[in-house]
């Protein structure tokens, strides 16, 4: 029989900046829980998801491209309370791997995701974009693995992040894990940090808009980037506004 799960602890690389005491409360049985999605050559599959709430939760994917196959995931974690998003995936030649991800929120919450994308044959490509906007003692966090197998030649590879801190107690952490054995790559990776742009904020002020109205606004521009490459208008407008639904009151 296989060995139950064990809850790991922030010792662990990949449960560094983790709640471990609201995983606690889901059970180390929530580790077992894998969603497992393979896409057929040549197949494009798009989701689109609005996860957290006021318990914590785990959500592991394991997607497998085959050769020529599209695979893009947007999500926006938007809890008050502990949220994880993992996703891992494999890329067959020429396979294409989209992410787009906007954590929000205050309190002291942990929201996070956690990628592994494994670029086992040449030709594939993969993109991620992370957004971060926090407040109160909330912390964002981007934890993305990027593996280069020896023969997947011509793999371009990037990811990017950009965390919004709104009040001082709020935190944001990135952390890019590169393992790349094949020669002819490109892999990037941009991480920033940073508060609202205040000559923005007064900008719209002297133009007579109000301060809550401008500091939306704002915050809508800065997690578009997340989700600029989800084509469907409808699914788009629905993850911003769930994402500036948590916005709320916030400083």
């Amino acid at each position: 029989m296989p060995e139950a799960a064990t809850l790991p602890s922030n010792r662990d690389e990949a449960w560094r900046y983790a709640d471990i005491g609201a995983l606690a409360r889901l059970g180390a049985g929530a580790l077992d829980e894998w969603k497992d999605i393979a896409l057929a050559p040549g197949e494009t599959r798009c989701h689109a998801m609005v996860v957290g709430s006021d318990g914590p939760e785990l959500h592991r994917v394991r997607l497998t491209l085959g050769e020529g196959a599209r695979a893009e995931m947007f999500a926006v974690i938007a809890g008050s309370d502990y949220c994880r998003v993992e996703v891992e995936a494999r890329l067959a030649r020429g396979a294409h791997f989209e992410f787009g991800g906007v954590t929000i929120g205050g309190g002291t919450a942990v929201r996070e995701f956690v990628t592994r994308t494994l670029h086992a044959e040449p030709e594939a490509t993969s993109n991620q974009t992370v957004r971060s906007v926090h407040w109160g003692q909330g912390t964002g966090n981007f934890l993305g693995n990027i593996d280069v197998a020896r023969d997947a030649q011509k793999t371009d590879a990037a990811q990017d992040f950009k965390g919004l801190l709104l009040e001082k107690g709020a935190s944001a952490n990135a952390v890019p894990q590169l393992e790349i054995f094949a020669d002819d790559v490109k892999c990037a990776h941009g991480a920033t940090v940073g508060q609202l742009d205040e000559t923005a904020r007064f900008y719209m002020a002297a133009r007579g808009l109000p301060p809550e109205a401008a500091k939306r606004l704002l915050v809508r521009a800065f997690i578009g980037g997340a989700l600029v490459a989800l084509e469907d208008e409808g699914e788009q407008e629905r993850l911003l506004e769930a994402a500036l639904d948590a916005l709320g009151d916030a400083v």
